[in-house]
Order: structure tokens, then sequence, then C-alpha cells
């Protein structure tokens, strides 16, 4: 028996010790119905048999697969990339099993990553929504299937969320008031799409900067782009054919400044002298470029994975506890930060 590889069934131990299959169960979970002996026996066998036990069987019988889903853009951009790891690192501590997947922006490929999740029973969801997704159907679906949602970063505008999400306005009115300190007066402001929540918040904090200096708002000065190079070249052209030429342009994030700071180098301008740019996002891949913008608004992504991994995972325990759904939404707000490029930055408590 010693040289067998394939592992043994509690059916085949049952039968070789004369036994029922609910013996021999209640035998390897320590019941104390059944005696120490032959508890000791049944042990010994399924040692031998190397007998492991079917997990799949053990989740259906405890209604949990202690598995969380985890659906996000792009695992290829460093703001995911540590925001994953962050969720990892949690799920692991707490005995959960993370099952990831990438939307790459699709809104009909997110929708159907969404049904996988469900199909695989995932016993929760993590989501930071594709920029091109205009309807959350898919997401309300899940409410049916008891799954609880907690969205990170880019938020749905669907109500009686959970999520956790970085204030963008904050970041914005810091970015905006750190260049007109510096003396610029025509900020443009490359956005992204209008599907992502985070747009109008950045659009609401560019204003309040403009009017808490009692500067008029030109909206002309706003272009969105759908946060690809050829559309930031598009929003640079857009930006650099006004009659009042930006000298500063706030870009949605670090890859959209890149991409523009690449254009701008192309038409001869002059990164810090004729245009200066601030970004989002803080990525490490900033502090080893020549050409950067002179600062981004910390979001930390880790923070954020963390949080919400957090907050799905007591969900999940209350939910395994039997107590009474949740009425409240945790709805988490951390706050933004400006850096200047290769500072160092501090950490902030979130807010509730």
């Amino acid at each position: 028996m010693t040289n067998r590889t394939k592992p043994a069934t509690i059916k085949e131990i049952a039968q070789l010790l004369n036994i029922s299959v609910s013996t021999v169960s209640r035998g390897l979970h320590d019941h104390p119905s059944i005696g120490l002996t032959t508890r000791q026996k049944i042990k010994k066998l399924a040692k031998e048999l190397n007998y492991e036990p079917n997990q799949t069987a053990i989740f259906l019988q405890k209604g949990s697969t202690q598995t969380i889903g985890v659906i996000l853009p792009e695992l290829s951009e460093a703001f995911f990339s540590t925001a994953i790891s962050a969720i990892e690192d949690t799920a692991y501590k707490r005995n959960y099993t993370v099952l990831l997947a990438q939307s790459h922006d699709d809104e009909q490929l997110e929708k159907q990553l969404v049904e996988k999740m469900k199909n695989h029973r995932v016993d929760g969801l993590l989501v930071s929504v594709g920029k091109s997704t205009s309807s959350y159907q898919h997401f309300e679906r899940l409410k049916q299937y008891d799954i609880p949602i907690v969205f990170f970063d880019r938020i749905p505008a669907m109500p009686n969320i959970h999520y956790v999400a970085c204030n963008m306005e904050t970041g914005t009115v810091e970015a905006v008031s750190y260049l007109l300190k510096k003396g610029h007066r025509n900020i443009g402001m490359i956005n992204g799409p209008s599907t992502i929540f985070a747009s109008s918040e950045r659009k609401g904090g560019y204003i309040k900067a403009l009017a808490k200096n009692r500067l008029k708002f030109d909206p002309s000065l706003i272009v969105s782009c759908d946060l690809t190079e050829a559309g930031t070249r598009d929003a640079m052209d857009n930006l650099l054919s006004k009659k009042r030429k930006p000298t500063a342009i706030v870009t949605f994030n670090d890859y959209v400044a890149l991409f523009a700071i690449k254009y701008a180098a192309e038409l001869k301008l002059s990164i810090g002298k004729d245009l200066e740019f601030v970004s989002y996002a803080n990525l490490p891949m900033i502090n080893f470029m020549e050409k950067v913008p002179t600062a981004s608004v910390e979001q930390f992504p880790y923070m954020q994975g963390q949080k919400a991994a957090d907050i799905l995972l007591d969900l999940l325990n209350n939910k395994q506890r039997g107590m009474p759904e949740q009425t409240a939404y945790y709805k988490i707000i951390i706050e933004s930060q400006l850096v200047e490029s290769r500072k160092p930055i501090t950490h902030k408590t979130p807010k509730k």
C-alpha cells in the first residue's frame, strides 16, 4: 500500500476497515463519537493510502470555496499590480485564495468575467471597472446569487455599493494650486473618459482650484481622451491649437503624462519651460526617466487594495457567522497626496 500514488477515497478506507463511510469521515475529523483506537486506525490507513480531503465536497458542504475573485483593467499597470499584491497578502493571511482576471478595459469581456467568477463559485468579488464600462447590470445581477462586491479605485456610478477610492477632487485642487503657485495661468487638463467617475472628480477639482484663486474657468482647456497614446496625441493637438495655449497640463495619469511628454518633445517643446506637466498615480517608473511630470498625485494602490480586501473578507465572515445582512455600505475615502518628482511621500489616514 505504501507504493500507491493515487490518493484514496473515504469509501475505499471504509471498505478496507469494514466500517461505514460516515465513521471514517467523523474519525478523520476527530469526532468524539468515534473511539480513539478506531480514529487511530482510520488516520494510519489514510496516511498509507495518501488520502487527501476532497476540497470540492468540503466547500459544497460549508457553502464556501474560500476563494475571492478580482477583476481589474490591466495587471501590467504598476498601480494594479501593487493593488493585487495587497489583496493577495490580505487574503492569504485569512486563508482565502485569489482568482484574478483582467478586463483589458473591455466592457463585454468584463461581463463575461463576472459570469465566469460566478460559475467558479467565488465567495465574493473585488472590482476596478474598465474605462469603457457604461452599464452595470452584470454587477447588479450578482445580488441574486448573494455574492458581495467591493469596488476599488475605479468606482461605478451605482447606488448602494461598497467601495474604496482615493479623493481625486482634493488631489486635483492640490495639483492645480501647485501649478498656479508656480505662475501658470493657462492650465490645460487631459482628462479620462466620462464613463470613469474619477474623470468628473478631476474636473470638479480643477474648477474648484480656479475658483479658490478667483480665476475664470475656460471649459475648452479640459479635453477628454481614451488614455491611449494616440488619444493623448489628439488631446495635445486640441489643447495646443487653442488661442490660449496652456503652459502647464494636468494629465489623467502618469502613462498619459509620458505619452504627452514624448509628443511635446517631438514638437520641439521644452519640458519644464515651454510646458510643464502634473499627473496622477506617482508610479515608481517616473523616478528613473529623464523627462517626467513635475509632480504626481499619489493614490496609494497598496492601501486601496488592502482595505478593499479587508472589507470583502469582513462581509464574508459576517455572512458565515449568520449575522444580519449589511444595511450600511462601506465607503472608504483615502486622501490623495501631491508628490513632487523624486521626493518621498508620507501616508495620510483614510476617512470613512
